[in-house]
């Protein structure tokens, strides 16, 4: 038997001690590998007809980002299905999930020897222990009763923590009517991360869902902050209420206090009908006023009389019209300094900024760089058809390395790009890599990091590039540009104001760099 007792003993001490799900995970695995000897383990959480890695150990960190959809990956499908123990032969056909994403071994290497247990929880399926090597023959010493053994204790372990994790949200959302409780896996929106400060920012979301108190959503642009939004709502009392999004930034001023409010026919030129505002879309829900700092002061003043009272007035019409919204406001900018400008009503500001809530740049969180790199590289594998998706070891350390001035958004960006590229150099079926080159950061970085070198005489000698002037400064400002976009979502208005530049005079030069 490849367990031991005090294996077993241990293992179920883990199960029931006062131990994170991360560390109770990572011991099982642990465990796992030093029995089996197996080059790989997994340990696999299933909901909504898809695999979510809760703990891998051998495997690629970007793997734990990774999610598997049951229709795109055979084997995982194969597991799934089964009500037992799956040994797929050596020279299976199907594609193995994991196939280049064992560290340290040649990239084209695939899997040999797979084994999936499905995880069982009063005869529901709940997740998967994938067990693989590159040993064709590694697990033929292993019966099918040995690795049920396994099988028992992982769903065991499984099922405990789903279990810990359903009470906790109960508890957090007692007497809150109409609010949803269940596994580690209950979002429509998943939210990746688990830096210290992000999972202290989810608390914080946890808590404030729960009230009907305004939220000011604080961050970097590309951090993610309408996905906060979003979460803040579903987990609200107004979940199965609209949620209605709003960009300030976007709004013209000739038409603002419409899109917010509505108008009456015959209100001004061109309003030949009666049109609802986001407010009144929004009631008894949640309006979402993204880029709030952006509003015009005339503006704010109406949106706080809304605030204060419940009742606001659509264009053209002398009548008060009631609603019940919640609102969530999310900006990039200091808006206590707006305030201190005059662009920014004070009144108001204190009005939305009862619970403020700061999204940490992704520089400040880099332990979560791998994770959200594989949730975009298994989301582009897909969209563009391979059966493989993979970044080599240098670029994930070229990722966590990286600044990333555009945060979330623009790692998302990199990777959509480096992928379409790497396809277009892939000659061959099956596997398809990422490389350092496939990144327009990466000759910047690695400048960088030669400039923070003590050059030698020799090198201060030859260290200018072989380009003229003009070419050097186009492609800098061209690199600029791109940035600035990414940081804005491709808005060239936004990006004319984030690069204090004339729209006009932006959209020239990029026709003349080429980007338009």
């Amino acid at each position: 038997m490849p367990l031991s007792q005090a294996d077993l003993t241990r293992i179920a001490l883990d199960i029931t001690a006062n131990l994170s799900n991360r560390d109770r995970f990572s011991r099982l695995l642990t465990t796992v590998r030093e029995n089996l000897h197996c080059d790989a383990a997994a340990l696999l959480s299933f909901q909504g007809h898809q695999f979510t890695p809760l703990a891998i150990d051998g495997l690629s960190a970007d793997v734990l980002g990774r999610r598997f959809i049951l229709s795109e990956h055979p084997r995982l499908e194969t597991i799934a299905r089964a009500g037992d123990i799956v040994r797929f032969p050596s020279d299976s056909e199907l594609p193995d999930p994991y196939d280049g994403l064992i560290p340290n071994v040649d990239g084209d290497l695939k899997v040999h020897a797979c084994i999936g247990l499905p995880l069982f929880a009063n005869e529901q399926l709940i997740g998967a222990l994938t067990i693989d090597a590159l040993d064709p023959h590694k697990f033929d010493q292993f019966t099918n009763s040995e690795l049920r053994s396994f099988s028992a204790i992982a769903a065991a372990s499984l099922n405990n923590a789903l279990l810990i994790d359903k009470l906790e949200k109960q508890a957090s959302n007692f007497n809150i009517p109409g609010t949803k409780t269940s596994g580690l896996l209950d979002h429509e929106t998943e939210i990746i991360g688990q830096a210290d400060n992000f999972l202290a920012l989810l608390n914080e979301v946890n808590v404030v869902a729960a009230t009907e108190l305004n939220v000011l959503i604080l961050g970097e642009t590309g951090t993610g902050k309408e996905l906060i939004a979003k979460e803040i709502h579903l987990h609200s009392v107004r979940a199965k209420k609209p949620l209605v999004y709003l960009n300030c930034a976007a709004l013209a001023e000739s038409v603002a206090e419409s899109e917010l409010f509505g108008h009456v026919k015959g209100a001004f030129t061109g309003a030949i009908s009666h049109r609802s505002g986001k407010f009144e879309m929004a009631d008894k829900g949640t309006l979402f006023l993204d880029e709030i700092g952006e509003l015009a002061l005339n503006l704010q003043a109406k949106l706080l009389r809304v605030l204060q009272y419940g009742d606001l007035q659509k264009v053209g019409d002398d009548r008060s019209l009631k609603v019940d919204v919640r609102i969530i406001a999310a900006t990039n900018k200091d808006l206590k300094s707006e305030v201190l400008a005059g662009r920014f009503r004070a009144d108001l500001y204190h009005r939305l900024s009862v619970f403020p809530i700061v999204v940490p740049p992704l520089r400040e969180r880099r332990e979560d760089i791998h994770l959200l790199a594989g949730f975009f590289i298994e989301r582009y594998r897909q969209q563009l058809h391979l059966t493989h998706l993979a970044l080599e070891p240098s670029s994930l350390q070229l990722l966590e390395q990286y600044d990333w001035p555009g945060n979330v958004r623009e790692l998302e960006h990199a990777i959509h790009r480096a992928a379409v590229l790497a396809k277009s150099q892939t000659s061959k079926e099956g596997m398809c890599l990422i490389k350092n080159s496939h990144f327009e950061f990466a000759q910047t970085t690695d400048t960088v990091a030669r400039q923070n070198k003590k050059p030698t005489m020799k090198q201060s000698a030859t260290s200018l590039p072989q380009t003229s002037l003009r070419d050097a400064t186009e492609h800098f400002q061209s690199q600029f540009i791109q940035q600035a976009l990414a940081q804005t979502d491709g808005n060239w208005a936004a990006t004319a104001r984030y690069l204090q530049i004339d729209p006009g005079n932006l959209h020239r030069l990029a026709k003349r760099l080429g980007l338009k």
